[in-house]
């Protein structure tokens, strides 16, 4: 009898935060913090070029950012907030805190909060990749 009842609890409790994560275009996992923070988790063996990728694309299709904002990671390499276990990265569209460096070595960029790319570039390392549907 209560079974129904629990079933429909827990599907609306857990349904809301379903819907908040984003797949980018290379299949990561995109999960907002708060405001215009958001964390990018790894996963496939990805680098930074693709974390970068996941971040541009979120930022352009969820928070409509222009292309030529600037993506800052604000939380480097670590601890996933949003997905216990596992590795990601943090970024925002302001730098919250962080002292803002241009990225110019990418694979050490998402080790720093600070660095930072223009929407636009961060999108054209999605090039190459597989997007969602496989081709």
């Amino acid at each position: 009898m209560f079974r129904p009842l629990f079933t429909l609890i827990a599907l609306a409790v857990t349904t809301p935060a379903l819907a908040q994560n984003f797949t980018a275009e290379n299949r990561l996992r995109v999960a907002p913090i708060s405001g215009d923070a958001f964390e990018v988790i790894e996963a496939h063996g990805a680098g930074a070029r693709e974390l970068w990728c996941a971040a541009g694309d979120y930022a352009r299709d969820r928070l409509n950012a222009a292309s030529s904002a600037r993506l800052y990671v604000v939380a480097p390499r670590g601890d996933s907030q949003a997905a216990p276990g596992r590795k990601a990265v943090a970024f925002a569209l302001t730098p919250q805190g962080a002292t803002p460096r241009t990225a110019v070595v990418l694979g050490v960029s998402t080790y720093n909060a600070g660095s930072n790319l223009s929407v636009a570039h961060a999108v054209t390392l999605c090039g190459g990749m597989l997007g969602r549907d496989g081709m």
